[in-house]
This record gives structure tokens, C-alpha cells and sequence, in this order.
């Protein structure tokens, strides 16, 4: 991790910049490929599917027969461990539901508020170099108890044309209507414009790389909604000598370890605890599997130090992260006026891997600063609010004229003889 020290906040914006290729630099790759599945539906996604994950599928839709078998070969451990994840998740989503929303705004005039599920959403699934069974979870779980009635899953096949068995098993636990066979820009495309095997939806749900959260930002375009931009993982790390070293730098690891594109940063006021943490980096990092991917990641990672807890706050704010771990003498400072983070934990024994697969909060969240702006996926990401009302004669005699006023103010005619027709009618 490169080491910066007290930076003048003239230079934040160049020192926090993601290791991220522009929307310039991919979008005509992306944009040829949702031309061609515009057009040529499948065959197009069957193309892509061969040059991008190296298969060529004559059926990508799952069958029956593979959920039934993918279900005996998933270990009962780590069903059991699915399962106790699937009702923490359940748990804290199914608390955000919230009742109608009723107010007499004026004497007979009634106003509410109801939330009703969006019908088809498309859920992305990572595979790749990591098969991710846990987004299966934080992405079908809460569109369960919205009521969607269509819910569609993508995720790639590997070499052999199969999804992770463990992906599988927990899609079909959560209730998922559908699971296809595809990855990356032509699944976002296939959601998009619709094909014969890849149903057309109204919202598009799930992280990805850099070139699926580009897919996902032009599929705005054609009138489909998105999550968010969430693009390769990222975490800041805000913490001094009241941490312990070793589980800081297990914490950067665990997202340094997502892919090359991802982005650790640790934030202190303490040079003793940033000179720890790189020695226990750099002692850990070579046990894990995943370790050249991890170097990678940490080659484009920072460690900053920082005089202050005020100028901490400043630049992680700035940054707006999407993970942030707050583990210092005074956490209540940071938990209580952090403004820009997707999700927060809290002290020694809050792991960011608690979020990622088992406390219940979820862990599809903005990246790239969407913070700033975007919540995390959460109950009310499968939902739409519509809003009523019911006027009655009392109601319309007492808001009338200020209806007639205002459209004559604007220009428009059309909306003041709407009231006055009613009015005199009375």
C-alpha cells in the first residue's frame, strides 16, 4: 500500500481516485454489444457467451434436472450456513416494511401512499473468478417479500456450461423464477431488450465489473431501471492504536481479494498503527489462494495519515466509501456524522465479511462515490411507492380556488376549467 502523509486537501481528489477504467475507455465495446442483442437476441448472447466465458450452450436455460443435482452436491454444512444467512437477511429486511401512509390534507381532501412490488426484476449474479451464492441471497431475498412475481436470475457458466452448484441450490431456495446461463454485457442486454430465453424486466439488480456496471448504466437508457452503479469493490478503513492491526489488515485483504480493479484505503491518525498494518499484510497476504490478485489490488491501494479525527471525517466523506470500518477511541464520532458510506461497521468484531454474507444487512451497495447519492439494495428497492387521492365536494369548494389561481399564474387554461366546471356545477 503506497503511504501518504498529512496530504493537503488540494491533492484528495488525485489520491482518492478509483483504479477504475472510464465509461470512454468501455462503452463502445458495451454499446456494440447490446446493438447486437437488440438485434439478434440469442444467437447474439450464445456468441459472447462462447468468446467471454469459452462455452458454446445449446440450451442456457436450467433446467429441473441441474437444480435437482446441483441440490446433492451442495456439503448440508454449507446449506445450513446458507440457511441461517437466508433468515438474519429475511429478518432485518421484512422489519422495513412499512404501512400506508393516510392523511386528510384538507377537509375532504384524502391523500395516501401505497407500495406496490415492481413485477419483473433481473437479478445479475457475479461467477467468475468467485462465484457469488451470497448475492444470490441479498438480491432474491428482499424481491421475495416485495411480491415481485417475476424473478430472474443471470449468471455465467463456467468452462464446463455449468453455474456453481451452491448459486443454484440457493436461487432455487429464495424462490427464483428463472436462472440463465449468461454473464457480463450480453446478460445486462438480454434483461434489457428481452430475447426468446432471457426475459425483458422492468429493474436490473447486482453488482459486477467495470464493464457490467457500464451495461447496466446504458440500459437506463432504454428505459430500465437499476439498482445503482455498482461497480469493483472498495473499502476505507478508519482506525488508530485502539485497533488490533492484525484484524485491519484481514479486513483489507478480504475486499483486495474481490478482483485487480478493487480499492482498500486505511485512514489514521496513527503512524504506528499504519506501519503494523502493512507488516501484517504483508504477512497474511501470502497465505491466501487469491494472492496475486490480491497484490494487485493492493498495488492501487493507500494508507493516509491524517492529523486529526476531524480531517479523517473530511476525506472519508469526500471519498464516500463503500464499505467503511470504524474501529477507533472514539467510533461514536465517526457513526454519528459520517454523511457518504453504502454500510458501516462498527469496532473489533465487526468484520466487513459479517455484511457481506450474514448480520442481514445487505451488501449490494454503490461504488465509485455513489454514496454520495445512491442507498444500498434493500426492501424498498423492489418496490414502487403510488400515491392516491379522493377529493369530495367540501374538499374540492376548499382547495378550488387556489387551483385556478396557480394554473392561471403557469399559463394553463385547461387546468383551471378542469376545478371551475366542477366548482360551478356546485
Amino acid at each position: 500500500m503506497k503511504f501518504i502523509n498529512n496530504p493537503s486537501k488540494e491533492l484528495w481528489s488525485k489520491i482518492l481516485e478509483r483504479p477504475t477504467k472510464t465509461v470512454d475507455d468501455i462503452e463502445k465495446t458495451v454499446t456494440q454489444i447490446f446493438e447486437e442483442v437488440q438485434k439478434n437476441g440469442d444467437s447474439a448472447v450464445n456468441k459472447y457467451t462462447q468468446q467471454f466465458d469459452g462455452v458454446s450452450l445449446k440450451n442456457n436455460i436450467v433446467s429441473t434436472a441441474e437444480i435437482n443435482a446441483a441440490i446433492e452436491l451442495v456439503p448440508q454444512d454449507l446449506k445450513e450456513a446458507i440457511q441461517l444467512a437466508k433468515n438474519n437477511i429475511t429478518a432485518f429486511h421484512k422489519a422495513q416494511k412499512t404501512e400506508k401512509v393516510y392523511v386528510e390534507t384538507a377537509n375532504g381532501v384524502a391523500c395516501w401512499q401505497e407500495k406496490r412490488p415492481i413485477q419483473k426484476v433481473g437479478l445479475y449474479v457475479p461467477g467468475g473468478t468467485a462465484p457469488l451464492l451470497s448475492t444470490v441471497l441479498m438480491l432474491a431475498v428482499p424481491a421475495q417479500i416485495a411480491g415481485c412475481k417475476e424473478v430472474v436470475l443471470c449468471s455465467p457458466p463456467d468452462k464446463s456450461g455449468v453455474i456453481n452448484p451452491a448459486i443454484l441450490y440457493t436461487a432455487n431456495l429464495c424462490g427464483v423464477t428463472k436462472i440463465i446461463k449468461v454473464g457480463g454485457i450480453q446478460a445486462i442486454a438480454g434483461f434489457t431488450f428481452g430475447t426468446k430465453n432471457i426475459p425483458q424486466v422492468y429493474k436490473i439488480f447486482g453488482p459486477g465489473n467495470q464493464f457490467v456496471t457500464v451495461a447496466k448504466q446504458l440500459a437506463t437508457k432504454y428505459g430500465v431501471a437499476i439498482d445503482m452503479p455498482a461497480g469493483p469493490s472498495e473499502l476505507l478503513v478508519v482506525a488508530d492504536d485502539a485497533a488490533n492491526a492484525s484484524f485491519v489488515a484481514a479486513d483489507l485483504l478480504s475486499q483486495a481479494e474481490h478482483g485487480v480493479d478493487s480499492q482498500v484505503i486505511l485512514v489514521s491518525t496513527s503512524k504506528k498503527l499504519i506501519t503494523e498494518v502493512a507488516d501484517e499484510i504483508e504477512k497474511q497476504i501470502k497465505a491466501l489462494p487469491r494472492v496475486e490478485i490480491a497484490k494487485k489490488a493492493i498495488e492501487n491501494s493507500k494508507s493516509i495519515l491524517v492529523e486529526n479525527n476531524e480531517i479523517a471525517l473530511d476525506l472519508i466523506n469526500q471519498y464516500g466509501p463503500e464499505h467503511f470500518i470504524v474501529n477507533t477511541t472514539n467510533n461514536n464520532f465517526f457513526v454519528d456524522n459520517i454523511e457518504n458510506a453504502g454500510s458501516v461497521f462498527i469496532g473489533n468484531y465487526t468484520p466487513e465479511s459479517a455484511g457481506d454474507y450474514a448480520s442481514g444487512t445487505n451488501h449490494t451497495l454503490p461504488t465509485n462515490g455513489f454514496s454520495k447519492a445512491y442507498s444500498g439494495v434493500n426492501l424498498d428497492s423492489f418496490l414502487k411507492s403510488i400515491t392516491f387521492q379522493e377529493i369530495n365536494k367540501e374538499g374540492i369548494s376548499s382547495i378550488g380556488k387556489a387551483i385556478e389561481l396557480m394554473a392561471v399564474a403557469e399559463g394553463l387554461q385547461a387546468h383551471k376549467n378542469a376545478v371551475t366546471l366542477r366548482l360551478k356545477e356546485l
